[in-house]
């Protein structure tokens, strides 16, 4: 897909809360189904942050758009951009939203993602045809990060430089890669199999607080009238 067709957008920033889990809880929850409330909290149940892509370069909107699809059907929160001279565009049709329920951290080089990652306690690998190791041999570590380039390039030879070590899915047939969203969908479905609801209980609290603004129509003006009521019965 061209990055000038009309269906590739660039991806939003995070909206913070504009109160407190709490208090977005007693404002909205009246206001939701109680199927989607359901819905929300099994999602958030399986939610994890111990495993997180990250993309470096991926040009094509609609492969920026399957990697988000990907990383939030199997539970995957956090997806880590870094950041090069064009913004990363996804495909509407293709990401049918995905990327609202996802938190997208962004970095300015590779050198700031890796060092913002391992701060956190992840060992970051490449995923890349010639690796060391496969997804399922990385399944053990606590937190991981696995980087996803350029369609034609691969990961920079900083990022290489950079990392912990080089990831690659076992070929069998004639064809020697794959298409970099399908080899994202096939690693994150090995490494998340075991690790879902990893979430404190502060991190659910405030992602189902963030979700259920997602669900609800002019959501935070309904969050500040209804902290407004509180506040306003308040004995003085």
């Amino acid at each position: 897909m061209r990055r000038d067709d009309p269906d590739a957008g660039e991806l939003a920033p995070d909206e913070p809360l504009p109160a407190t889990p709490e208090q977005v809880f007693a404002a909205l929850e009246p206001m939701i189904r109680e199927e989607r409330m359901a819905r929300i909290d099994a999602v958030v149940a399986q939610r994890t942050r111990s495993v997180v892509p990250v993309l470096e370069a991926v040009d094509d909107p609609r492969n920026v758009a399957a990697i988000l699809r990907s990383a939030d059907a199997l539970g995957v929160q956090e997806v880590h951009l870094i950041e090069g001279e064009q913004p990363f565009l996804a495909s509407r049709r293709i990401s049918q939203g995905a990327d609202r329920w996802l938190d997208l951290r962004r970095h300015a080089s590779p050198e700031a993602a890796v060092a913002a990652l391992r701060e956190k306690g992840f060992r970051v690998y490449v995923a890349t045809m010639r690796g060391d190791v496969a997804p399922m041999d990385l399944r053990s570590l606590p937190k991981l990060a696995l980087v996803f380039g350029n369609e034609q390039s691969g990961a920079s030879a900083r990022l290489l430089d950079a990392c912990d070590g080089r990831c690659t899915i076992p070929m069998r047939g004639f064809a020697q890669s794959l298409n970099v969203s399908v080899a994202a969908a096939l690693a994150l479905y090995e490494l998340t199999r075991d690790r879902a609801g990893d979430l404190s209980a502060a991190d659910r609290a405030e992602l189902r607080a963030r979700f259920m603004m997602l669900s609800v129509e002019r959501a935070a003006q309904v969050v500040a009238e209804h902290v407004s009521r509180v506040a306003s019965a308040q004995p003085r």
